[in-house]
């Protein structure tokens, strides 16, 4: 399957670009970017064709991998959806509730396939780890705790406009926290929102199982007060979360790897892009109640 990349930024270069070269059945053709300079540094630097108009570069490829801002990617995937490109998408889907509803309406009209790229469901222990927590049951609730230092030395997201935004902890991290407390304690039903100092977020989640999470985040703790943890209790103890070992790029290969088996199967992947609106839906719950100041 001929892919194309958008986005020319070092998460494209440490992570699509290399993930994509090593899956297998993937053939990466090309590459957009905004700045015609760039892209043609990037293109050169992965042997790969450089696109100015991303209009040509759709009619060329079968699918394509965002690695832009959330807001762009919503945009540029509804044009890429409407002329059925199946679509390897970045988190969030969307910071636009109304954007990313339309693209699941897209794309299930145009019968494509879609996988967003929440990487920690592609990192091969933290499956290890889900699937234990579903097979041992009788968990109760859980917790999620990712604080976030965008000042702390050496970040390479500290000079990312969207993540300083009001909320861009909530957009940038929050995908991360809910997503794997769904794949812990089932699918989310109802959250509530509250904010504290300095950017922290938290949310109280609800799932359907019955159990309830919390989740605590953001992206401008003190560079020493950085902490993540998730974790599980219930009634065979607690378990949490096994630290990260997986390098991104291979997450990345697996997802483009799963989006090709969608594609040919027909099957919907289990964080295709309805999986990742429902993501966005809570997230715009949050701050619907964030702005209101519950």
């Amino acid at each position: 399957m001929r892919f194309g990349l958008v986005g020319t930024g070092g998460w494209a270069a440490r992570t699509h670009a290399p993930g994509l070269a090593a899956a297998a059945g993937v053939d990466l053709a090309g590459v957009w970017g905004r700045h015609p300079e760039k892209t043609a540094a990037f293109a050169g630097e992965f042997a790969l064709a450089a696109y100015d108009d991303y209009a040509e570069l759709l009619e060329s490829v079968d699918a394509l991998a965002f690695a832009v801002p959330p807001r762009v990617q919503a945009s540029m995937a509804l044009e890429a959806a409407a002329v059925g490109k199946h679509l390897l998408l970045d988190k969030p889907v969307s910071d636009s509730l109304d954007d990313a509803r339309a693209l699941v309406e897209e794309a299930e009209d145009e019968g494509i396939a879609s996988v967003v790229f929440l990487t920690q469901r592609f990192e091969p222990p933290m499956r290890e780890f889900f699937a234990g927590l579903a097979a041992t049951g009788g968990w109760k609730g859980g917790w999620s705790r990712m604080l976030a230092s965008l000042d702390a030395p050496g970040n390479r997201y500290a000079n990312s406009i969207w993540r300083r935004e009001q909320w861009g902890s909530l957009w940038d991290v929050g995908p991360h926290a809910l997503s794997n407390l769904a794949a812990m304690l089932g699918p989310i039903g109802e959250l509530t929102a509250v904010g504290g100092d300095d950017g922290l977020i938290h949310m109280v989640l609800t799932h359907e199982s019955g159990a309830t999470s919390t989740a605590s985040i953001t992206l401008l703790a003190p560079p020493a007060g950085s902490n993540f943890e998730t974790g599980v209790w219930g009634e065979s103890g607690t378990a949490l979360l096994p630290e990260r070992t997986t390098p991104a790029a291979d997450a990345l290969r697996l997802a483009a790897e799963e989006l090709v088996v969608a594609a040919e199967s027909g099957e919907p992947h289990p964080t295709d892009v309805a999986f990742g609106t429902r993501i966005v839906e809570l997230l715009a719950s949050a701050q619907k109640q964030l702005s209101a100041g519950r």
